[in-house]
């Protein structure tokens, strides 16, 4: 027997954004975004946790070595969203409101081009301590 096991891998980042709709008026930005809407942006203090969920593997005793996804995530999440504008740093926002879905879902498919299909993987991002995404909703 060869159960499915799930790991995490919890990581932080800082970064700022403005929750904008180029198409509506000032007013229905205000009405809909408030304060998230402040034309000289925000920042919050994210928490990124990984889960990656398979097979162990019998002859490592680990589903993903966590040495090799910490490092992924390192490298491709935390060093390109840490301690910048989403808004402004960040192609992947030029025309995506940066909402916590959206980061979430960006984060996603960036990771999931580096990790074995063999593998699921869920992304869990809170954006404050009572206000978090998760993404695939199960």
């Amino acid at each position: 027997m060869n159960p499915r096991v799930s790991v995490f891998r919890k990581e932080h980042f800082n970064a700022a954004h403005r929750l904008h709709n180029k198409a509506w008026t000032a007013e229905q930005n205000r009405e809909v975004f408030d304060k998230c809407n402040n034309a000289n942006y925000h920042g919050h203090n994210y928490e990124l946790i990984v889960q990656v969920t398979g097979r162990v593997d019998p002859e490592t005793g680990f589903v993903i070595d966590m040495k090799y996804l910490s490092r992924l995530i390192r490298q491709h999440v935390i060093d390109r969203f840490d301690h910048k504008n989403l808004n402004l740093d960040l192609k992947e926002f030029e025309t995506l409101n940066p909402t916590a879905e959206n980061i979430t879902l960006v984060i996603h498919d960036i990771l999931r081009k580096l990790i074995d299909p063999e593998l699921a993987l869920k992304i869990r991002l809170y954006e404050t301590e009572r206000n978090f995404v998760e993404y695939p909703a199960d």
